[in-house]
């Protein structure tokens, strides 16, 4: 069986739950105990990404749907796999589950998101974070919004209903999954606890892991 040395973690939840400091605080928990880390992004900084990112306000439903996943395809042909593959831990903030929520929102449903991304690379571990939705609603009212969905008061509470959801569906998919409560950890703890679940997962954290797995419907 070929084997990729790399490490895949990814980390979801609703806007303002502190998904972007945790991944910069995990790299660099990561980075200061030796292991080379690549933090990236979805939608990516590729021109697709870019492109997607910019326009998120303005292209809604399946057609947004279709460009996230346009652009993960790319994201993970040209950055992801190859860093992967040269032995990396990749930390990637937003992914699969960001998608199975995010474009719900929308109103698109999952079994089409699934059909989507069919084939792409899963992580060896999900990390999904949640917090109350005032602790949300104050941290969005402090930063202010990124995007259409942030500008819904009653956005925190149905994205963390379908955080549950999409929790279940990976779950159904065998992707290890982490859940933090980031109203009740720092930065640092949530750090420190996702990097003890990687010394339990093969890869650059440990010993090699297994070929990428892919969506299964």
């Amino acid at each position: 069986m070929n084997r990729r040395p790399g490490t895949f973690v990814t980390v979801d939840g609703p806007g303002g739950v502190g998904k972007s400091t945790l991944v910069t605080t995990l790299t660099d928990y990561l980075c200061g105990r030796g292991h080379r880390v690549h933090a990236t992004r979805e939608p990516s900084n590729r021109p697709i990404g870019a492109f997607t990112r910019t326009h998120a306000d303005e292209i809604t439903g399946y057609a947004l749907a279709c460009l996230v996943a346009a652009d993960r395809y790319d994201h993970l042909e040209n950055e992801i796999r190859p860093r992967l593959a040269a032995g990396d831990t990749v930390v990637c903030d937003r992914y699969l589950a960001s998608t199975l929520v995010v474009q719900r929102l929308d109103e698109v449903p999952e079994p089409f998101l699934l059909a989507l991304n069919d084939g792409i690379t899963l992580p060896d571990l999900a990390v999904v974070l949640t917090a109350e939705p005032p602790v949300i609603a104050a941290r969005l009212a402090e930063r202010g919004a990124h995007h259409r969905f942030e500008r819904d008061p009653d956005s925190p509470a149905r994205e963390l209903a379908l955080y549950e959801r999409a929790t279940q569906t990976l779950r159904a998919m065998n992707v290890p999954l982490l859940a933090l409560d980031t109203g009740n950890t720092t930065p640092s703890e949530s750090a420190a606890q996702i990097a003890v679940s990687l010394t339990r997962r093969p890869g650059s954290v440990g010993p090699s892991d297994p070929d990428p797995l892919t969506v299964n419907r």
